[in-house]
């Protein structure tokens, strides 16, 4: 087939989506993508993209094509220009750069924002090519629950934008079961929505993380996002009521918005000691942290909405083979403990976040061993990426055989 991607993030962004598009290119498809600039995490375009963009149209044999956007820098106000910017681009610089080029498909990877939409159905009438629309974020819930837009008003209108993108949709997909109902409401009828999770990333050795026997210091990690929505005014809390004990560590391995505040807040509270702020590194170095790891923290604040999704570290987290502490609510910390892979406590309570990270401490080194092994058997049968890109594979070319009607407008 041949397949376009839409995606506002893509290599060198550490996305899943770089090693789907690769192995759909793989599997004999001809891949294109459509994206930005790279921007993400750090809120600027990567030095080296800027020095030679040309060096950056390929990943292996998947062709890349970017169009402009305002990098989403550290601020309200740039990230709105940013979503909107490239919204705007990809409908319209994205289409004439696309040419001439047919299509089969588009796979559309909507993290936030949800503003893919606008060039997902430009895209889909231009081309004539059925669209596939894989929810990773819900919109406009996700507005609400973070605060990000207080007016009824304008999260209606935001909910009527989705419901038209979605009329001119031929599948969504859902990453969790959770959040299917909800795009019920939003899909009609006629356009089938179905259950699509993110898989497990390879092991590469990480089985064996944090299994150093002798260790005298215990060892958490966090790995991803440091942003707004993982709570992290919450986990100092949890950090600083344990800041007596000589005999944990906290790290911290990425970047994003509230990178600096954090930093910020570790000096204030005297904290730096305890935890260490190891910056953003590439996918392939993962597995490096996993091995030093005792324990890999994933965190959400207690919205609701965030209960229903599943956060992508959950999956890998399981893969690793490492005991999970979990302070969210909902389909994360469900599959944590259907899995038996770690200990959870609620979303927003710091104390139960501290106690936890105890109890885990407590815990004989087998019973950990034990935790971090049954994680890593889930991870093999629910979040299997053969198994997952063969089904997405087979919904493709289910869409690909439908004809695709004109664009309405009301």
């Amino acid at each position: 087939m041949r397949l376009l991607i839409l995606s506002q993030y893509f290599w060198p962004e550490n996305f899943r989506i770089n090693e789907l598009a690769v192995e759909l290119e793989r599997r004999g498809h001809d891949v294109c993508v459509l994206t930005g600039l790279p921007n993400y995490p750090d809120g600027k375009v990567f030095a080296g993209f800027r020095k030679s963009p040309h060096e950056w149209n390929k990943l292996g044999d998947v062709d890349i094509v970017r169009v402009p956007l305002v990098p989403r820098g550290r601020h309200s106000i740039s990230l709105v220009a940013n979503y909107l910017s490239f919204a705007m681009s990809a409908a319209m610089l994205g289409a004439w750069k696309l040419r001439g080029r047919p299509f089969d498909a588009v796979l559309v990877y909507q993290v936030s924002p949800a503003t893919i939409g606008l060039p997902s159905v430009i895209l889909r009438w231009l081309k004539r090519a059925p669209t596939v629309f894989w929810v990773q974020d819900l919109w406009p819930d996700t507005l609400a629950a973070m605060g990000v837009v207080r007016s009824q008003k304008v999260l209606r209108w935001v909910d009527l934008f989705l419901s038209w993108v979605y009329r001119h949709t031929d599948h969504v997909l859902g990453q969790s079961q959770a959040i299917l109902p909800r795009l019920r409401q939003q899909v009609p009828a006629n356009v089938p929505v179905s259950y699509l999770p993110n898989w497990a990333p390879a092991a590469d050795g990480a089985v064996d993380a944090g299994r150093e026997a002798g260790k005298n210091v215990f060892q958490v990690y966090y790995l991803g996002n440091i942003g707004d929505a993982q709570d992290f005014p919450t986990v100092i809390d949890a950090i600083s009521s344990l800041a007596h004990r000589d005999d944990l560590h906290w790290n911290f391995v990425g970047d994003g918005r509230l990178a600096d505040w954090l930093k910020q807040q570790l000096e204030q509270r005297h904290l730096t000691h305890r935890v260490s702020m190891l910056g953003s590194h590439p996918l392939e170095a993962m597995p490096r942290f996993y091995r030093a790891a005792d324990a890999l923290l994933v965190s959400l604040k207690a919205q609701p909405l965030l209960s229903l999704t599943v956060p992508s570290k959950v999956q890998a987290y399981l893969a690793a083979g490492v005991p999970l502490l979990g302070m969210l609510d909902g389909e994360g910390a469900r599959i944590i403990r259907d899995a038996g892979a770690g200990i959870t406590c609620p979303a927003g309570n710091s104390a139960k976040l501290a106690e936890a990270v105890s109890n885990l401490m407590a815990m004989p080194r087998d019973r950990r061993l034990q935790m971090g092994a049954a994680g890593r058997a889930y991870s093999e049968a629910e979040f299997d990426f053969t198994r997952i890109v063969d089904r997405l594979e087979q919904i493709l070319e289910e869409a690909g055989r439908k004809s695709v009607q004109p664009v309405e407008v009301s």
